[in-house]
């Protein structure tokens, strides 16, 4: 029985070589279409500042975040990260109008979805003297944001018009562009025909753009001037119904320690609520990570780890801080062991972990929790 304390209990490695040849994968399956590299969430958990300045590196000038504060987030990061090279940063929510200011100051693409932000953005833009760049969003079936296609027309010719605001972009976003190709369809079909409207009208030609990870696997009609890849980046398809269209590779590579072991008599039970009992004399570890930590507690006893190339079973429910797995008569396994729980070289994939628990690869990526230590590595 021995114990032992790693200086960080868990990290996740960011293959940033991973990440660029992902990038490149997709640009030469997109062609001549710009990228608008998504990167909320942290970039998928994966860490921000490391990610957009990789990604700036393989020539991406186009990001896409969820709100306005991660995209200040993202500019300051990339200025503290020394890149200098001018880049375009769209946040997709809504704004506040006590935020609109913030788009000014920061250089941040705003995301226009009605006639209200739109007055509300005209009269700061107008007070700053400085004009907004703008994306309108139409709203084809998502049911998220964007502005009805009744009304799409009047509002793209008011931004237009206006003095203060620079329309740079109509876009869409697909609510089934893999399950439902006949929705995504029909999807597009609304949109482009609204886009030639306002082209009719206006005699201006603006950015499309509308493909998401799923859109650019399935529907290359899709692509127009610009795609919007998010999961595919970090190597991943948006779920294992994907047919492998293109080569990925996982960035993160999730791992913890073996931090104590011992030996327990047939019949002993493992953890909260007992949920696994022995069936003979084994050797149990017990691993430094947990659901604080962000892999989920649905997974108990239902995943395997590998550690020094051998797959374990997982047992007992998952802890807060730490989880534990029956290595059965193997004595191989020391204290201070790496554990890998996904990614890397093993066949621990994120999308099957994460539909053997209902859920998808997006969000066990996202839940990777602060105190996990993101470490980028090429």
């Amino acid at each position: 029985m021995r114990t032992s304390p790693p200086v960080h209990l868990s990290k996740a490695l960011i293959s940033l070589g991973r990440l660029r040849r992902n990038a490149r994968a997709v640009q030469q399956l997109v062609g001549k279409s710009r990228i608008m590299a998504i990167v909320k969430a942290n970039g998928y958990g994966h860490g921000v500042h490391g990610v957009a300045k990789t990604l700036v590196e393989e020539g991406v000038r186009d990001f896409g975040v969820a709100n306005i504060h991660e995209a200040v987030l993202l500019r300051t990061a990339l200025r503290e990260s020394g890149v200098t090279t001018p880049v375009c940063i769209l946040a997709f929510a809504s704004a506040l109008p006590d935020q609109l200011p913030l788009y000014a100051q920061h250089e941040i693409e705003l995301s226009i979805s009605d006639f209200d932000i739109f007055h509300l953005a005209e009269r700061v833009a107008e007070s700053l003297g400085k004009p907004l760049s703008v994306h309108l969003k139409i709203d084809t079936g998502m049911g998220r944001f964007g502005v009805q296609p009744t009304a799409a027309l009047r509002l793209a010719e008011a931004i237009h018009h206006s003095p203060h605001l620079s329309l740079k972009a109509l876009y869409t976003h697909f609510a089934a562009s893999g399950s439902d190709p006949a929705f995504t369809r029909q999807q597009l079909a609304s949109y482009l025909h609204l886009v030639r409207e306002f082209e009719h009208s206006t005699g201006a030609r603006v950015l499309r753009h509308a493909a998401n990870s799923g859109a650019i696997l399935t529907d290359k009609s899709t692509y127009l001037d610009m795609v919007r890849p998010g999961i595919l980046l970090y190597g991943y398809p948006p779920s294992s119904d994907f047919a492998p269209t293109l080569a990925l590779e996982p960035v993160m590579h999730l791992q913890a320690h073996v931090v104590f072991t011992k030996w327990v008599e047939a019949g002993t039970t493992i953890s909260y609520a007992r949920q696994w009992q022995a069936p003979q004399r084994t050797r149990i570890a017990t691993i430094s990570i947990g659901y604080a930590d962000g892999y989920p507690r649905a997974l108990s006893n239902k995943t395997h780890v590998v550690i020094r190339g051998k797959r374990f079973a997982q047992v007992g429910a998952i802890t807060m801080d730490a989880m534990m797995v029956d290595l059965g008569q193997d004595e191989s396994v020391q204290v201070g062991d790496c554990v890998t729980l996904f990614g890397g070289d093993s066949s621990l994939s994120v999308n099957h972990l994460a539909e053997s628990i209902g859920t998808i690869g997006y969000e066990m990526l996202c839940a990777i929790s602060p105190r996990v230590q993101r470490l980028f590595v090429e």
